[in-house]
């Protein structure tokens, strides 16, 4: 892993595999693979949350869902929601994969020590992947999924790239190429999650 050393990803707890990074680095669909992996439950935020975000974009008149409008309003309700699902599956002894850009925790210490303390006390034992792409490999991707909810960052790509945090975590994580392949990136965190 990388940032100051490795959690020990072969605690005693359940695993549970934090999956972030930026839009389009393709966090669904590994989390997807490393849920049937592990058994585990798969927490997707924009599943999970989805689609009462969409509801409120509606309220607020919002048409890009990632939007400062919209996830200052709704942020702190959907991960809340996203946690408190985490700890239910843990709880009943069931692993967990969480899905989600998780900005706030992959820049504060103090913010990613509360989710880990709080999944701990759950049984879980949480490590951070973070899924990284070249600014330009982004913007392909983001054209690629041609998704609505990409269409505004897309008008106007530089400006997107300046205002996305595209830096490696300050918390110890385990960073992962987006453009490998998904098998690829799942044998690697499984690798790290068994310590081998």
């Amino acid at each position: 892993m990388s940032t100051g050393g490795t959690e020990d990803a072969a605690g005693s707890g359940l695993p549970v595999v934090v999956v972030c990074g930026p839009p389009a680095t393709g966090k669904s669909t590994l989390g997807a693979a490393l849920a049937r992996a592990l058994g585990a439950a798969l927490l997707d935020q924009d599943v999970v949350t989805g689609p009462l975000t969409a509801v409120v974009a509606g309220l607020l008149r919002a048409d890009d869902l990632d939007g400062p409008a919209l996830s200052g309003a709704t942020r702190t309700a959907r991960y809340a929601t996203l946690h408190a699902a985490a700890e239910d599956n843990l709880r009943v002894g069931r692993p967990v994969v969480l899905v989600a850009p998780y900005t706030t925790e992959r820049r504060d210490p103090v913010a990613w020590q509360r989710l880990t303390d709080r999944l701990r006390a759950a049984g879980g034992t949480p490590v951070m992947v973070w899924l990284h792409l070249t600014p330009d490999a982004l913007l392909v991707r983001l054209r690629e999924r041609s998704a609505d909810r990409d269409r505004e960052k897309l008008k106007d790509e530089e400006r997107y790239l300046a205002v996305t945090d595209l830096a490696p975590p300050g918390v110890p994580h385990l960073a992962v190429d987006a453009s490998a392949g998904t098998d690829r990136q799942c044998r690697r965190i499984l690798e790290s999650l068994h310590g081998t």
